[in-house]
């Protein structure tokens, strides 16, 4: 089944505001003047679709939105979309029915254009099942409350062929969609872009970027990129790359600087598929990447809610990656030493509990990436 030429979000602008990795000042709270800015870059270049999230930043992502957007711009020249997440923190049914209207509150909305079950995986569609969350989000759209529903997922094409067989009104879903994840074992980027395609069920793309690690590539991969267009940035080609797919509504991108707002608006802005010969680069670059040891971290921090000993993992593991993947060993020991005295604590307190490990959506093996850590930069 082919997507139909009117499909949901074919004429949506294919660059969406992921509002999960905005700046911050030095004592954490939320740098509202470049956030104003970075919005006002990105709406005065015709972009429109904004997606955050209860849980992102404890809520003060939604926060910064309703000051930065709501509140400045008319309500009918944007969208936004946010999320209910059943599993973050054990709340209750009633709890998390309850995040609907807390979000609508923080954002300053009286409609959601698009809302989610979020980061629907193996180890909690169970519980999104017993909350019933399924007929209650449909619900929320016979009520007017919201005018798009879905959910954004976490899992293997078995489980989402599953859901969208079951529920074949969604309307559209949210994929984690890079060049590097495509074949990836534990993403499966490709074999979910299929299934998706054979429902005829358009998607957001979530993590093009694969939470920065594409704007820094090995080095061999910028090699190429150089040599095919050296004018390019390298996360253009991870944004372009995912825009280019059929059926997408948008990709988000969680931009944290206004610099990186200009640069995607520069090639999203006239978005322009990959030609031919840019994706034969792309595929070049996905045979290096194949065989690079690196932590493949998306820094969403929902490792660190529960961590006992308070370990900035995804730091950690940032600073790790300058090592593996750029061979800056200097640089990789300056960042883990300034994130270690900042949190007090080391890799190597690590306790080996697990919730992190039960926490993460990329079901990557925390505690011995924590060790290997430990072993290279303590």
């Amino acid at each position: 089944m082919a997507y139909a030429s009117d499909y949901l979000g074919h004429d949506t602008p294919k660059l969406g505001f992921g509002m999960m990795r905005l700046p911050k000042l030095e004592d954490g709270s939320m740098d509202m003047k470049q956030i104003c800015q970075m919005v006002d870059e990105f709406m005065g270049a015709g972009l429109t679709y904004f997606d955050t999230a209860y849980v992102y930043d404890g809520g003060d992502s939604e926060i910064a939105t309703r000051k930065a957007l709501v509140e400045r711009y008319p309500r009918d020249s944007f969208t936004i979309t946010t999320k209910a997440n059943a599993w973050l923190g054990n709340p209750t049914e009633e709890q998390t029915k309850q995040q609907l209207h807390t979000s609508m509150e923080r954002l300053g909305v009286d409609y959601l254009d698009y809302y989610l079950l979020h980061a629907v995986q193996d180890n909690n569609q169970q519980t999104y099942d017993d909350f019933g969350l399924w007929d209650w989000i449909r619900g929320l759209k016979e009520q007017g409350v919201i005018r798009r529903w879905g959910f954004s997922f976490h899992a293997g094409p078995e489980r989402l062929e599953r859901l969208l067989t079951t529920y074949p009104d969604i309307d559209f879903i949210q994929l984690q969609i890079n060049y590097a994840d495509m074949d990836e074992a534990k993403v499966q980027a490709r074999a979910n872009y299929e299934v998706a395609y054979a429902h005829g069920v358009p998607f957001t793309v979530m993590e093009p970027v694969k939470g920065g690690s594409l704007a820094t590539p090995p080095r061999a991969v910028r090699e190429l990129f150089d040599a095919a267009n050296p004018d390019a940035s390298y996360a253009s080609w991870a944004i372009r790359y995912a825009a280019s797919m059929e059926g997408v509504l948008t990709v988000l991108s969680g931009m944290s600087t206004l610099e990186q707002v200009r640069d995607n608006v520069s090639y999203m802005k006239h978005f322009q598929p990959l030609s031919a010969q840019e994706q034969e680069v792309i595929e070049k670059a996905q045979r290096v990447l194949a065989g690079v040891h690196q932590f493949k971290c998306t820094g969403c921090h929902y490792c660190t809610d529960g961590c006992p000993m308070g370990i900035p993992i995804p730091d950690f593991f940032n600073a790790m990656n300058r090592l593996l993947v750029l061979e800056n060993e200097a640089d990789a020991q300056r960042r883990y030493r300034r994130d270690a005295k900042k949190s007090g604590v080391n890799a190597s307190d690590c306790i080996q509990c697990g919730q992190c490990e039960d926490a993460c959506p990329q079901r990557l093996p925390i505690i011995s990436y924590l060790q290997e850590v430990a072993d290279a930069l303590e």
